[in-house]
């Protein structure tokens, strides 16, 4: 008999399962390139980087760290205070310029130092060094300017600190807007592996139009966020409700809202307890609560997950464009060079070859006149004048080869450039064509912008492949030859001779001649193919002459193929696979199951997380004082809005309500917060 499964174990394996579906996920995202241009693709390329440092710095870890202390990302706007609010909350200037050592211009994560394994590693943030820094514990003194070290100036600065509760730690972060476009990335990369974002924002800058884009971006992620209107002067309560109503208005009703009022600083730069209490109070429950902790980061993993998984539709879509994009190029590319080719085809078997100069050599070597006044007079006298010119010995057919070989790299060279031209007029007209053609090392005005290779080169190559031509062309006349009988009546005529009477006839043909170019090409042919008969016989000249055409054929199609090669070769080593956006949705739809499985399983193990005796931990400073206005003696607290007062609603906020919720312990608020029970 099998011992019973755990509930615990099947919750696991859940897990467990969900973390195997998000690591594929991550790999295909991370072989999944957008390297064409085109519409939406930058965003594409973002929401790409950030899906992956959000999947290796946040969700990843997450999942493979049970117990995983709570992260509290402080974010907001430049000039909010999130520096002066942390040191604030945690008594000691932890975040003061000059006070740690090495500077705190990187991103310094609090945390209690039973916490320290837990970040001390690459669990989280992976790409970003670690630095331990040293609180000065001498007296307080002015702060030094900071010294920026370029070894560390992108570290995480860790600061272990015993008066942060276990369980829970603080990251103050560079600024969502900062000027330096290194700084935004770091904060929008920080704020994305939070558990929870403590937006700090001031009176003066809560409308601005940078952080309502990341507050929506959170919002729609469902992550977990709570909101510090900082440097709010006295009695003016239509920020608050203003904040309030715009807050509600972007999917955050029902988000904490803390006031902190203006206030002066201290010698060591903090603010007063009674200004930060209700933001220490609240923080502090929910540190000295492992049920809420677990609650707000289950929240936030979960909403993370569900966008990650529809971010992987969204760029399943974005990949498929690419790929329908590099189809195109290359498409460009077959159809192009298929059309040379046909080009190339006409021009060496229509006639046309037998113009202008290749014309004028071969009737200089054969005798023309004479040989043509033979065919006037009837063709059954062809055969004793041809024999009679070769007996002749007269002009050498070296200078019919040279003028083939001139004619056809003529035409072979027009092809080429021609397919050239065609390709890269459509690449230009195309996005990614166009960037495509931007990279590389031609200019744009170039015909060889498409594969590089310059006219001079190719035609050296077609050159190559020409004189290869004609030597297939002498050794299978010489090869026919030895196998005829009649070898020495055939060796009579010439080998160079007999060679160029092949090519001749290759060329033969009526296709785009008219008048007396008819007449003359196809005189012409028809000596040539009287030369042949009379060493070779019928049968054996149409067997030549096949196999001539089908090599030149060869030739030079691999003069196109390999230039067309250069150009598809450019797109095949984008890396773009057909197969790339299927995949991707494949991994979206089996996160999206895993992560339900899990959600099941999770709900039925679910374990009640009771507060537990021991030692009681310890508590932001300011945090008893969190609800009580008895001791504000300038009477602003009583006009303080925090989650302890009211909600966030489009109204001012409820003096009155404060009375009310100075009775209820606020661990019950992170119960109501999340579904727990508790006080209504």
């Amino acid at each position: 008999m099998t011992d019973p499964v755990e509930p615990g174990d099947v919750a696991a394996s859940a897990r467990a399962s969900l973390t195997s579906s998000l690591d594929v996920a991550r790999g295909r995202l991370a072989a999944t390139s957008l390297p064409l241009e085109g519409t939406g693709v930058e965003d594409a390329r973002r929401r790409r980087r950030e899906l992956l440092d959000q999947l290796d710095d946040y969700l990843l870890p997450r999942l493979r760290s049970d117990g995983a202390p709570l992260l509290v990302v402080v974010g907001g706007s430049t000039g909010a205070g999130k520096s002066t609010l942390v040191n604030s909350l945690l008594g000691a200037p932890l975040t003061r310029p000059g006070v740690l050592r090495p500077t705190t211009r990187s991103p310094v994560l609090v945390h209690h130092p039973s916490d320290e394994p837990w970040f001390a590693g690459d669990r989280v943030f992976p790409t970003l060094p670690r630095v331990r820094t040293v609180r000065d514990d001498a007296a307080p003194r002015a702060a030094a300017p900071e010294v920026e070290d370029a070894t560390t100036v992108r570290a995480l600065r860790l600061a272990p600190y015993p008066g942060m509760p276990p369980g829970m730690a603080l990251l103050d972060a560079p600024d969502i807007d900062s000027l330096e476009t290194a700084n935004r990335d770091l904060a929008a990369q920080l704020l994305a592996a939070a558990d929870l974002w403590l937006f700090v924002t001031t009176a003066a800058r809560y409308a601005d139009a940078v952080p309502w884009e990341q507050l929506r971006a959170a919002a729609a992620r469902r992550a977990q966020i709570a909101l510090v209107l900082d440097r709010v002067d006295h009695g003016s309560d239509e920020v608050a409700v203003d904040l309030a109503r715009l807050m509600a208005g972007n999917g955050l009703a029902g988000v904490p809202l803390f006031v902190v009022p203006e206030a002066p600083l201290d010698a060591q730069g903090m603010l007063p307890e009674r200004a930060v209490a209700d933001v220490a109070g609240w923080l502090s429950d929910l540190g000295g609560d492992a049920g809420a902790r677990d609650e707000v980061a289950l929240a936030t993993r979960d909403g993370v997950i569900e966008d990650v998984a529809s971010n992987l539709d969204a760029l399943a879509d974005a990949v498929e464009a690419q790929a329908a994009a590099a189809e195109r190029l290359a498409d460009a590319v077959t159809t192009n060079y298929a059309q040379a080719r046909t080009q190339v085809r006409a021009a060496t078997s229509d006639g046309v070859m037998l113009r202008g100069e290749v014309l004028a050599r071969w009737q200089d070597f054969v005798g023309a006149s004479d040989v043509m006044r033979s065919i006037e007079r009837g063709v059954g006298r062809v055969r004793d004048a041809v024999g009679a010119f070769f007996r002749g010995g007269r002009v050498s057919p070296d200078t019919v080869e040279v003028a083939i070989a001139h004619g056809l790299e003529a035409v072979t060279l027009d092809a080429v450039e021609t397919a050239r031209e065609k390709t890269r007029a459509l690449w230009r007209a195309d996005p990614a064509g166009a960037g495509l053609l931007a990279s590389g090392a031609a200019t744009s005005s170039s015909a060889a912008g498409v594969t590089g290779v310059t006219t001079a080169d190719l035609r050296a190559v077609i050159a190559q492949q020409i004189r290869g031509w004609q030597e297939d062309v002498l050794a299978v006349v010489r090869e026919q030859g030895e196998d005829r009988r009649g070898l020495a009546r055939a060796l009579s005529f010439g080998v160079n001779g007999l060679g160029v009477a092949v090519m001749v006839l290759v060329f033969a043909g009526t296709g785009g001649l008219t008048g007396a170019e008819v007449g003359i090409a196809g005189g012409t042919a028809v000596l040539a193919q009287k030369v042949l008969e009379a060493a070779f016989g019928d049968d054996a000249v149409r067997r030549l002459t096949v196999l001539a055409s089908e090599r030149l054929e060869e030739r030079l199609g691999s003069v196109l193929d390999a230039d067309a090669a250069i150009a598809l070769t450019r797109v095949a080593a984008l890396g773009i696979a057909a197969d790339d956006g299927p995949a991707l949705r494949a991994a979206a739809a089996a996160v999206t199951t895993a992560a339900h499985a899990e959600r099941v399983e999770r709900s039925l193990a679910h374990r009640e997380h009771a507060a537990g005796g021991g030692l009681l931990a310890p508590r932001l400073r300011g945090a008893d004082l969190a609800g009580r206005t008895d001791l504000d003696d300038d009477g602003s607290g009583s006009e303080m809005l925090s989650p302890y007062q009211s909600r966030p609603t489009s109204t001012a906020p409820d003096p009155g309500a404060a009375s009310e919720t100075e009775e209820a312990p606020r661990a019950g608020f992170w119960r109501r917060m999340f579904g727990r029970g508790g006080d209504a």
